[in-house]
C-alpha cells in the first residue's frame, strides 16, 4: 500500500463508519479504533482492514496504532481531551522523524452557540473562510479547549503536519446499512412519545444549521483530498484549520421548527393527541438533555460552508423533514423500548 494510503479511524460511529466506508471505496487501507468487538466486526463487513479495541482513555493504545498510520481521523466525540493528545503526541513524535501526518478532528458548532435559550433568533453568522470569527469565541465554549490543544500543536509543528478541524451542525440523517440515529431532533421524538407532545425549550425561535450524515462523510473526504494535494506550506493550510459544514444556508430551521414537525408526524402516527408543539418545562430537562438541555436545543448556532462548497463539495441528501419523516421515525418507531420509560438522552453530543 503506497504511503499516504493508510487511515487510522479513532470513533468510526455514527459519522466515522460513513467516512469509512468512502475511504475503503477509495482504496484506502482504513483501520478503526473501537469499543467493542461487536463493532469491529460490522466495520470489518463495510471493508476495514484491520481493528483496534480500546478505551478513548487508553492514550498509550491510541499513540500507539496512530504512529504507523500517515493520516488520522478523531470521529469519536468532540469533548474528549485525552484521545486527542494521544493523537497529537503521535503526530508530534511522526514529525520528529520526518514522517508528515494528516489530522483530522472533529468539533461541532456548539462552540459558536449562544445563551438564547429558545427565546430569540440570531442574526450573527459564522464563516469558515474567515478563521478570526471561529477564534472569537470564548476560550470556556463547548469543544472550544480541545480545539485550542490542537490549534496549539499545529502552530508547533508548522509544515510537519496537516491539520484540520471539522465543525459539523446539527446532523441528522441515517444509514439503513448501519441503523444508528443521530442525536438531537431523536431525542426531541422520544421525548414527546413520553409526555404526548413535541417539545422546544423557551419559545423555540432559536435556530441551527443542519447537514445530513452522509453529506458530511463525504465532507471528511473532500477535506482529505484537499489536504493531500495542497502543499503543507500554503495559508490554507497552516492558516485557517476550519471547516464548516451544512446544508441550510440562510434557511436554518427553528426549534420550534423541528418541533412542529415531530408533532405532525406523530400525530399523523395516532401517537399524540395534538400535533401543537410546545414549551419544555424546565423540571423535564432531565428528559431531555439534562443541565445541557438549553445549550444543546435552545441555543443559536448558524455556520457557512464557505470553503467546502469552494472545493467543488455541495449537500445531496434529502432534507431534514424528509429524512425525519422517512427514515429516523420509522426507526424509532420500530424500537423495541417503552418510550414511557425514557430519560434522557446522557452520551456525548457531536454537535
Amino acid at each position: 500500500m503506497a504511503s499516504g494510503k493508510k487511515v487510522f479511524i479513532v470513533g468510526p460511529g455514527f459519522i466515522g463508519w460513513n467516512v469509512l466506508e468512502h475511504l475503503v471505496k477509495e482504496n484506502y487501507e482504513v483501520t478503526g479504533f473501537v469499543r467493542r468487538q461487536s463493532h469491529a466486526d460490522q466495520i470489518k463487513a463495510s471493508g476495514a482492514t484491520g481493528t483496534v479495541i480500546g478505551d478513548l482513555d487508553d492514550k498509550a493504545l491510541i499513540t500507539k496504532h496512530a504512529l504507523s498510520h500517515d493520516i488520522i481521523i478523531h470521529t469519536a466525540t468532540a469533548d474528549h481531551l485525552p484521545s486527542a493528545e494521544a493523537i497529537l503526541d503521535a503526530v508530534q513524535q511522526r514529525a520528529e522523524k520526518g514522517l508528515h501526518t494528516i489530522y483530522i478532528h472533529t468539533s461541532g458548532t456548539s462552540v459558536i452557540g449562544d445563551n438564547a435559550a429558545g427565546q430569540y433568533r440570531s442574526d450573527k453568522v459564522y464563516h469558515d473562510n474567515t478563521p478570526s470569527e471561529v477564534d472569537s469565541v470564548s476560550d470556556n465554549a463547548p469543544h472550544r479547549q480541545i480545539d485550542l490543544t490542537i490549534l496549539k500543536v499545529q502552530k508547533q509543528l508548522g509544515e510537519k503536519a496537516k491539520i484540520a478541524i471539522m465543525i459539523p451542525p446539527l446532523i441528522y440523517g441515517f444509514n439503513p446499512n448501519h441503523k444508528r440515529t443521530s442525536i438531537q431532533i431523536p431525542t426531541l421524538t422520544r421525548y414527546a412519545l413520553k409526555h404526548g407532545y413535541a417539545g422546544h425549550v423557551g419559545a423555540g425561535l432559536s435556530i441551527w444549521s443542519t447537514i445530513h450524515v452522509l453529506d458530511l462523510a463525504r465532507a471528511y473526504v473532500t477535506v482529505l483530498h484537499h489536504l493531500e494535494s495542497t502543499p503543507a506550506s500554503s495559508p490554507e493550510i497552516l492558516e485557517n484549520p476550519y471547516y464548516f459544514i451544512e446544508n441550510t444556508g440562510d434557511n436554518e430551521p427553528s426549534w420550534k421548527d423541528f418541533a412542529t414537525v415531530i408533532g405532525a408526524e406523530l400525530h399523523k402516527a395516532g401517537l399524540i393527541s395534538d400535533p401543537t408543539p410546545r414549551t419544555i418545562p424546565p423540571e423535564n430537562y432531565g428528559d431531555v438533555f439534562q443541565e445541557f438541555t438549553e445549550a444543546v436545543v435552545g441555543s443559536n448556532s448558524r455556520s457557512r460552508a464557505v470553503r467546502l462548497r469552494q472545493l467543488g463539495w455541495k449537500p445531496v441528501e434529502k432534507s431534514w423533514k424528509e429524512s425525519f419523516a422517512q427514515d429516523e421515525l420509522p426507526f424509532i418507531l420500530k424500537e423495541n423500548a417503552d418510550h414511557k420509560a425514557f430519560s434522557g438522552y446522557k452520551g456525548a453530543v457531536a454537535s
